[in-house]
């Protein structure tokens, strides 16, 4: 080992995926004294990577032979799979990689399969979700749901440790995922019955902020209320986290569900809601905006009510 190998600075942590959350994360990293690197197909994504603080790389190549840990933060467990495995993915050549961190909502067998295939190479896979909104990750203030081997975790610390200090190992590869997905379906459900509560205040003749102060100071209290509820009342939905990313989530927990054999009802009713919202064109707004597709849904037709009457 050399003079210059000794005082060689720390390979910088690679991020892909530059949207809400990987922006997020880039910006804990940052605050921790990591320098970034950052990849995204969307030009403007890029730019405003720069413009943080961060520098963003035209291809995973460029990112493969000077990162030794990548964090994934991409919409889906396809796009984890192509941007890692993929023609012209981070192993697609020789590279420095000896971690990947995931942060996004997958599929937890794809995962584990996929922990597998990266341990045959001498390469750690890390789990690693985060319950949150953008903001609250940007804050440290979301919990990272981790799955993995606990050396691999150990081995990532000085990542983990700059996302949050909320930390808790669930098991294996894909344990992680189920995680998210269990939590994310009790989180969801909060969101839109706090919706659904407001619309049926607003037709009470309640005012929505007054709406909110009674359940803020009542049982009916919730962290989704306490996230949420300010938005919904003012109508303010710019996203710290989207509908159509958790209509993603919802869509995989039924589909679990339904190769174990166990019914969702009231999450198959949320995925109805969830689809109708994106298709009235409130994909992109935040999940608080689900109060605006409660008040699209009108009253319900006379035969469901007499029946349940």
């Amino acid at each position: 080992m050399n003079a210059a190998t000794l005082h060689a600075p720390p390979a910088p942590v690679g991020i892909v995926g530059l949207g809400l959350v990987g922006s997020a994360i880039a910006q804990r990293l940052r605050a921790a004294g990591h320098a970034t690197l950052g990849f995204d197909l969307r030009p403007e994504a890029r730019n405003a990577f720069d413009e943080a603080g961060g520098q963003a790389v035209a291809t995973l190549a460029e990112m493969a032979v000077r990162c030794e840990i990548v964090v994934l933060a991409v919409f889906e467990t396809r796009d984890v799979l192509q941007v890692t495995e993929g023609a012209d993915g981070l192993l697609s050549r020789a590279n420095a990689i000896r971690a990947l961190v995931d942060c996004s909502t997958g599929t937890p067998d794809l995962l584990a399969a996929l922990a597998t295939r990266l341990q045959a190479r001498g390469i750690d896979f890390v789990e690693a979700p985060l319950s949150g909104s953008s903001q609250q990750i940007e804050q440290g203030e979301a919990t990272v749901l981790m799955g993995g081997e606990a050396a691999a975790i150990a081995r990532c610390s000085s990542v983990l440790d700059a996302l949050s200090t909320h930390r808790i190992h669930v098991g294996g590869a894909g344990f992680g995922a189920k995680a998210k997905l269990a939590t994310n379906l009790v989180l969801g459900l909060n969101r839109a019955v706090l919706a659904e509560g407001l619309v049926f205040a607003e037709q009470l003749g309640i005012a929505p902020q007054t709406f909110l102060e009674l359940v803020l100071a009542t049982p009916a209290r919730s962290a989704a209320a306490e996230a949420k509820g300010r938005m919904m009342v003012e109508g303010q939905f710019a996203p710290q986290s989207r509908i159509r990313q958790h209509l993603k989530d919802v869509d995989l927990m039924l589909s679990r569900a339904e190769a174990a054999g166990q019914c969702l009802p009231l999450s198959q009713v949320h995925a109805e809601l969830l689809r109708r919202a994106v298709e009235a064109g409130d994909g992109e707004l935040d999940n608080a905006a689900i109060v605006r597709q409660m008040r699209r849904e009108g009253t319900p037709p006379a035969a469901s009510r007499s029946s349940s009457s």
